[in-house]
């Protein structure tokens, strides 16, 4: 695979590619501007903020764009790292007990949480892939790896359910004793304390950073552990003279884990289709219109590639503009909405006279 990086994105055309105003221009400039932490700009007063914004080099090449995504990457493989971590152990506690216990209930469920602990592999290898540079052949990077791996945490998801649903009709039609019911009890409990960790600290920084393939992994480890906190209902079941209690339990587990995976699988297909949240557009449509000098909004486009999201947007300005007017607008804009959008990290703005925006617009609506 090329490594090597392409031109910075800027569009500067020769003067000849600009002969009227009329032209667009393109501005799709990454920027390093966190949305989690405030700027310094932001407290310090508006003229000073604009003396120090004209004065401080600013992120308008790839080198910024690849540094946030270095950041978003690193969290994500710290925490990708500490879930396995955490997963391994318990899978490892749980073990011990099965093997002084002999639970089949326990041992399902220790199989469950080391297969939970493998899913760390295609999250990793997805971040892993999206700190490398964009290359001649992938212009836009391998952000959308984490797609993928999305794909294969719901797999796994799905396969968990009909495993366990599996488990449970099989101890319904062929009772198995429970020896150290105590142990087994205290080792669901040990199966619930990890996966609960590793969901909230999954689904934090998921939703952190924008990775639905991490949120997605962390719904399913919350649900796996339900499923151990089904090992100690099923082992009070049995104490209280119940032995069915665990397998009908199990049972119920098996369908919340299958519900799971329908949401799961939803949110992944979306991602894998650009769906984006209607609500994050008509953000960016409401910034780009309070521009001054933007007189029409159009065309605009948003997509995720990875966990950063990018936008493309037509704006009309005033056909008098020179070209270096527009430029400068265009650029406004383009600020607008990555200070406005939370984890937009590349905005593209064509500029056009808004004559001509508002005669396509109204071409556009009478064709639909």
């Amino acid at each position: 695979m090329e490594h090597e990086q392409p031109p910075t994105v800027h569009d500067h055309a020769a003067p000849n590619d600009h002969a009227a105003p009329s032209h667009g221009h393109g501005h799709g400039h990454g920027h390093g501007h966190g949305h989690d932490e405030p700027g310094s700009a932001r407290r310090r007063p508006a003229r000073w903020a604009r003396i120090s914004h004209a004065l401080t080099p600013h992120s308008h090449d790839t080198v910024d764009r690849i540094d946030t995504a270095l950041r978003t990457s690193t969290l994500g493989l710290r925490t990708v790292a500490w879930s396995f971590a955490v997963l391994a152990v318990t899978a490892v506690g749980q073990l011990a007990v099965v093997a002084v216990s002999g639970s089949v209930a326990l041992l399902g469920d220790t199989i469950h949480n080391a297969a939970d602990a493998l899913t760390a592999v295609p999250l990793a290898a997805a971040f892993w892939l999206g700190r490398r540079p964009a290359s001649r052949r992938y212009t836009y990077g391998l952000g959308r790896a984490e797609d993928l791996a999305g794909v294969v945490v719901v797999l796994v998801i799905g396969t968990s359910a009909v495993l366990a649903g599996y488990q449970a009709i099989h101890r319904l039609l062929h009772p198995q004793p429970i020896t150290h019911l105590w142990v087994v009890a205290a080792a669901g409990l040990l199966g619930f304390a990890g996966n609960e960790a590793v969901a909230r600290l999954r689904i934090g920084v998921g939703r952190r950073i924008g990775s639905a393939a991490l949120v997605a992994d962390g719904v399913h480890a919350r649900t796996d552990g339900f499923t151990s906190l089904a090992v100690l209902a099923g082992a009070i079941g049995v104490a209280l003279g119940f032995p069915v209690a665990d397998p009908l339990i199990g049972l119920a587990i098996a369908v919340m884990i299958l519900l799971v995976a329908r949401d799961a699988a939803r949110d992944v297909l979306r991602r894998l289709m650009d769906a984006v949240d209607p609500a994050a557009v008509a953000l960016a449509q409401r910034a780009a219109a309070a521009v001054p000098g933007v007189r029409t909004t159009d065309q605009l486009r948003m997509r995720w590639i990875g966990h950063e999201l990018h936008a493309e947007l037509a704006a009309g300005v005033d056909p008098e503009l020179t070209v270096e007017q527009a430029h400068r607008l265009a650029h406004d804009v383009e600020h607008a909405l990555v200070h406005a959008v939370p984890r937009l990290t590349n905005a593209v703005v064509h500029v056009e006279p808004a004559a001509l925006a508002a005669a396509a617009h109204n071409t556009l609506a009478h064709h639909r």
